[in-house]
């Protein structure tokens, strides 16, 4: 493909394109973002569009679900509105493992304090071992043996 400079267009990386997109969402500074910290977060259907689309903030596996489904999916205004700067640091070292590297990059580039709270977590982040997406279902749901019949 010719650009009309006379040189042929390079092709972009789908990594690179995906990098751009979540760029481009990112708040200015951490301390923008003015989400709760505690209660029940009902995300919008742009937002959670398949499975669960309501969280309690308050239990730290349902806010990790929450915040990994907003980071994957939600627009400038929706990590604005729902993250929590101090929330957001401190489950970081477990939830960069929880997201794609293309997200995990682009906020760890744009905000330095993301990276260091690895360092700061330690061997602790190392050691856990997430089932995340079975227990954070599991977490919300009532167990059988615990309904009436």
């Amino acid at each position: 493909m010719n650009t009309g400079t006379g040189a042929p267009a390079e092709p972009t990386a789908p990594g690179d394109i995906l990098r751009a997109r979540y760029r481009r969402r990112l708040p200015e500074r951490l301390e923008d973002l003015a989400g709760p910290t505690h209660g029940v977060v009902a995300l919008p259907l742009h937002v959670a569009w398949s499975g669960l689309t309501s969280f309690t903030v308050d239990r730290p596996k349902a806010r990790m679900s929450l915040y990994r489904t907003v980071l994957a999916e939600g627009q400038h205004d929706d990590l604005i509105a729902v993250l929590d700067r101090a929330l957001l640091i401190e489950q970081w070292p477990d939830l960069r493992r929880m997201i794609s590297r293309h997200i995990r990059d682009v906020w760890e580039e744009a905000f330095p304090e993301l990276a260091q709270s690895i360092t700061r977590a330690g061997s602790r982040a190392g050691d856990e071992a997430w089932q995340c997406d079975a227990d954070i279902e599991m977490e919300d749901r009532p167990h059988p043996t615990n309904s009436s019949t």
